[in-house]
């Protein structure tokens, strides 16, 4: 007899989640059937884009956590996924789970690769979900040239901080924006062209110094006014890639000016995605992140943060801007 402990969404936030917005339960897992494996969870990921669900209503009060998270297998009748094997797969806040891709295809389990230093953490970062999100949410809808400017925004982010890499590779001059002093020393170490911090000074002289070419492509992640300072300096034919809207999660959307003159008059491209529409080349992403981590042209990095019970206190400080790179919970 396995129990397994899952964290349940049980009170719509007003603001900023609180700790008391999730509750656990237990659940007594059954015996395993022909083509079932047994997994324990060995870090779940922590999402902004939770945060978002929620706000929509597409996360409904009274359901289990949802999200990606990296398991060892450790009782299996699938030949596919053998004990000791680690596999990433969209289980959520959850202790322990029973997989089986032909009863549950939503859950979409795959072996994790092996990376020389890094932990199978990596499965939730560059080699997951962050990095498909940034691989296929920057490539497939800016289309970036050798020469263009990049500006992301979130820039120290789960996903921000790749698609940063992913321009240097293609040759792009980039621009990563975000909230600390720190985070700006990060960026720069991952060889970012030029960074803006935020909280320092005027966003618009600053973006204007940054961006002396203007701006190609922009990655955005944030929305509100700084998209709309960001767009102020966008090019003829610009692409815009809409990842998220982090800005608005906790809140009221933050009014701006309407933007349509300026998608008129530089023709400009706006597009929002969910990573998901790219699942039938999801290994595609996986290997070429793989293939730059190797090849040292791509760093990951993540923020580790430990015990199960307190998913809810990371979540919340995750939101808050807290995390460097990919934030990840050790169970």
């Amino acid at each position: 007899m396995v129990l397994a402990r899952k964290w349940m969404y049980v009170k719509r936030p007003d603001g900023e989640p609180k700790p008391t917005d999730f509750s656990i339960e237990q659940e007594e897992l059954p015996a395993l059937e022909d083509g079932d494996f047994l997994v324990e969870t060995v870090y779940f990921s922590l999402d902004a884009g939770l945060r978002g669900y929620m706000a929509m209503g597409i996360l409904a009060v009274g359901s289990p956590v949802i999200g990606m998270a990296v398991a060892k297998v450790i009782e299996s009748k699938n030949e596919s996924f053998p004990v000791g094997a680690h596999v990433c797969a969209r289980l959520g806040w959850v202790t322990h789970a029973i997989l089986n891709p032909a009863k549950r295809k939503d859950q979409r389990p795959y072996i994790v690769p092996e990376v020389k230093g890094y932990s199978c953490a990596i499965g939730l970062g560059a080699l997951g979900l962050s990095g498909n999100t940034a691989y296929f949410g920057f490539l497939e809808i800016c289309k970036p040239k050798p020469g263009e400017t990049v500006v992301v925004s979130a820039a120290a982010g789960a996903v921000g901080h790749l698609v940063g890499q992913i321009a240097k590779a293609k040759g792009c001059y980039v621009v990563g924006i975000a909230g600390s002093e720190e985070k700006i020393r990060t960026l720069e170490k991952l060889g970012f062209d030029a960074t803006i911090n935020y909280r320092a000074g005027s966003l618009r002289e600053q973006l204007l110094k940054a961006t002396p070419k203007g701006v190609d492509c922009y990655f955005d992640n944030v929305g509100g006014e700084l998209t709309e300072l960001v767009r102020e300096r966008m090019n003829l034919y610009g692409r815009i890639s809409v990842c998220g809207t982090v800005s608005s999660y906790n809140g009221n959307p933050i009014p701006v000016t309407d933007p349509q003159r300026d998608y008129v008059s530089k023709q400009l491209r706006q597009e929002g995605f969910v990573v998901f529409r790219w699942l039938d080349r999801w290994m595609e992403g996986i290997g070429q992140m793989h293939e730059w981590i190797k090849q040292e042209k791509l760093v990951p990095l993540e923020t580790v943060y430990e015990g199960f019970e307190q998913a809810p206190d990371a979540f919340i400080k995750m939101l808050r801007g807290d995390n460097t790179g990919k934030a990840v919970l050790k169970v």
